[in-house]
């Protein structure tokens, strides 16, 4: 069983050897005669998804923090979700335009120095601030792989880059529980079964007080903004910086947590 799991999981070793797409350049589909939809796509069969989302699944529920393996679990289960997303966002302007220039969010296509020049209270320095103060980077979101469809590869890779947009949207930091509060609204939001898992068991890890805490009025709060607010991936945030981050929220029907949680 463990030859035949190893013999299956190839892909995946695969995956963790190649480096990272060029994050500043837009995901396109790749050139014909490869066998390749788009440049970092592994092909994968039906067998190949099935144990790849058995075995990341569990990795991901063991351990929240390897974002490898719920970049894995996200595309081999998200096929069905990222179609309604793409749709939605076919059917909206902004979400219209996101999917034709399909821009990127990283380091290399940030400008820091303007974000940094921004007044107080912009998302586009309070996107900045969130992660000075979380240390975290838009770098470190896996490449998209074993998604069978150029278009929805970009989907679920936009879907990422702006997940620290969601963040600083909802004001939660990066820790198990604000992690958990943004996969509650992400799973509201985006329909993933990977964000549905996130949100159903990733409490396990919590303590008593901070799950009294989540049950009783985080969760609420983050399915009732979820509901209420147009689809998130609509948002070209790029050509948004400058726009104050409350307008931004009242825009959307977003509502401040219920509570302040610390980084």
């Amino acid at each position: 069983m463990v030859t035949l799991l190893r013999g299956t999981l190839r892909p995946l070793r695969l995956f963790q050897a190649l480096p990272g797409p060029a994050a500043d350049v837009p995901l396109r589909a790749a050139s014909q005669g490869t066998g390749l939809l788009y440049p970092e796509h592994i092909p994968t069969s039906l067998l190949q998804k099935v144990l790849l989302t058995a075995g990341s699944a569990g990795m991901a529920l063991y351990n929240p923090y390897r974002h490898d393996m719920v970049a894995v679990l996200g595309e081999t289960t998200g096929c069905r979700a990222l179609r309604v997303l793409r749709d939605q966002m076919k059917r909206d302007p902004e979400g219209a335009q996101i999917l034709q220039e399909r821009p990127r969010i990283s380091l290399s296509t940030l400008d820091l120095d303007k974000l940094q020049s921004l007044p107080e209270g912009s998302l586009g320095r309070e996107y900045l601030r969130f992660l000075d103060v979380n240390r975290v980077s838009p770098d470190t979101r896996a490449p998209t792989r074993f998604v069978d469809d150029e278009e929805l590869a970009y989907v679920i890779q936009r879907y990422r880059e702006v997940h620290d947009m969601l963040h600083t949207l909802l004001g939660m930091p990066t820790n198990i529980l604000g992690e958990i509060v943004v996969k509650w609204f992400e799973a509201v939001q985006t329909g993933l079964p990977m964000c549905i898992l996130g949100a159903l068991f990733g409490p396990i890890r919590l303590s008593a007080q901070h799950l009294q805490v989540l049950v009783s009025e985080l969760v609420p709060w983050a399915v009732q903004n979820g509901r209420r607010a147009p689809c998130v991936l609509n948002l070209y945030y790029e050509r948004r910086w400058e726009q104050p981050l409350k307008a931004l929220r009242e825009e959307l029907g977003i509502t401040d947590p219920p509570m302040h949680i610390k980084a």
